[in-house]
């Protein structure tokens, strides 16, 4: 039995022969109510890009008939393979004028935004959030299709790739208030790292000021009046560089297949890493991973938020509040790298006593974390805190944050409790002054990192540690 399990794993590496043709993807999504006529247009945009077969009206009774509907437990299951922690959109991250007008958001306006996806693989489904808004959140229409060139942050699609994505086989749904809802698997195949834009167009808006987003994108998104929706391109377009409403991509892998999630704050965010340029820590270690074979089925989830902190909301809620959404919930974690604290230690007052508490606090919310996530099967890597020595706002001449940083890295490396320990600070500080950054690593506000930071970040982290747990998972 045990052998032909492992031959049917292999059979399911369809990423690896059909979407190995497929350089990109695109994701159009309608919002608005009684969106048949583009769906329909959806539609025929995909007929002309192949043959009735492969439309998604057509797809799901020949996938059927043939016995390959991605269900669990039938030799594959759904892992993300891209990901973006939701927060309540402040008003600095709100879209421009004429976009946010008062308690309506988005009303007739198209959005494109792109997406990074790790492992790729022939079936995909969607993750769509409310878990911010005021309103219910109205979609009418969700299509895929491939950018332009393949590249990020590009407003244009390949003509005639559009197809249409379902909810229950539906394109109309409501996302109620604090809610997400999953799509439908659609037939097709996404390349491992390539791109992915996701464009939704809002006839009445939401009816709200408070919307979902994610607001530390690193990548641009496009915005435009009316409904542009399969447009080939968006000329003239305002943009941005925040995610609206999407949260997640899953692609139906084979059984050995499984995700790395990322929690952690704007270091893990990217913030210092190049807009369009897919250069995050979280990137770098994708990369790391695919140059092997025994780690090229695994994909990284980056649930970074910016000014995230582990004890209390900030930007975005807690991470003790998040870890069950942002982790627990997603779909094939096998591993979680934990790197946060910093803006723990730097927002609690610069005195011996907060200090030596907020150090204190933070190694029980740690624990916290690992039972929780040990009770779902889930490693945990521990990620040491990086310096801010000379940073204008975390740094204190008393040294009692310094202090505190220390501390909690000293647990981190001795206590034993993680599965594995990720130093991080030793990967990024100066050799000559370990309370800052090297400078060759440091974007320049004593806190964040350049791209080569990240790098640095990404090599950090032990292959092996992967290696080995995948070699076990199938005999």
């Amino acid at each position: 039995m045990r052998t032909s399990l492992r031959s049917v794993a292999k059979s399911q590496a369809f990423r690896l022969s059909v979407a190995a043709a497929v350089p990109t993807l695109v994701i159009t999504a309608l919002f608005s109510t009684g969106a048949a006529g583009a769906a329909g247009a959806a539609d025929k945009a995909a007929g002309a890009a192949g043959t009735a077969a492969d439309r998604p009206d057509k797809v799901s009774s020949a996938v059927l008939a043939t016995g390959d509907s991605p269900r669990d437990g039938a030799f594959g299951h759904w892992v993300g393979t891209w990901a973006a922690a939701p927060q309540l959109t402040e008003p600095s991250n709100m879209p421009p004028a004429p976009f946010t007008n008062g308690n309506l958001v988005f009303a007739d306006s198209t959005v494109r935004m792109s997406i990074h996806v790790t492992v790729g693989g022939r079936f995909i489904r969607l993750r769509f959030d409310n878990a911010y808004g005021g309103a219910d959140l109205p979609i009418t229409n969700v299509s895929v299709a491939r950018p332009a060139g393949g590249a990020a942050g590009v407003s244009a699609i390949v003509p005639g790739s559009s197809q249409t994505v379902t909810f229950d086989r539906r394109s109309a749904i409501d996302i109620p208030v604090g809610a997400n809802m999953i799509s439908d698997a659609l037939d097709f195949p996404v390349a491992t790292n390539s791109n992915l834009t996701v464009t939704i167009y809002l006839s009445a808006g939401q009816a709200s000021s408070s919307i979902t987003s994610h607001p530390g994108s690193r990548t641009t998104t496009y915005m435009m009046a009316g409904n542009h929706v399969t447009d080939a391109d968006l000329p003239g377009a305002a943009s941005v560089a925040h995610w609206y409403f999407l949260s997640g991509l899953e692609a139906w892998e084979p059984v050995q297949t499984a995700a790395i999630d990322v929690v952690g704050d704007s270091l893990t965010d990217g913030r210092g890493s190049t807009t369009n340029g897919d250069d995050k820590w979280t990137d770098q270690l994708f990369s790391r991973l695919q140059a092997s074979r025994s780690t090229s089925d695994i994909t990284v989830l980056n649930q970074g938020l910016g000014g995230n902190r582990i004890l209390n909301d900030g930007l975005g809620p807690n991470v003790l509040a998040r870890v069950d959404r942002d982790v627990l919930s997603q779909s094939g974690v096998k591993w979680l790298i934990v790197y946060e604290g910093v803006n723990d230690i730097g927002t609690a007052n610069a005195t011996q006593a907060d200090q030596q508490k907020v150090a204190a606090d933070l190694i029980a919310a740690l624990q916290q974390i690992i039972t929780r996530a040990h009770a779902a099967g889930i490693k945990v890597y521990g990620a040491t805190i990086t310096p801010f020595g000379g940073n204008a706002g975390y740094d204190d001449p008393t040294g009692f944050r310094e202090a505190a940083r220390q501390t909690v890295n000293t647990w981190i490396r001795t206590s034993h409790v993680f599965d594995a320990v990720l130093d991080f600070d030793a990967a990024v500080r100066d050799p000559a002054n370990p309370r800052q950054i090297n400078p060759a690593f440091d974007v320049g506000d004593h806190l964040h990192l350049t791209p080569a930071g990240y790098g640095a970040i990404a090599a950090a982290v032990p292959v092996a540690l992967f290696k080995q747990d995948q070699a076990a998972g199938i005999q």
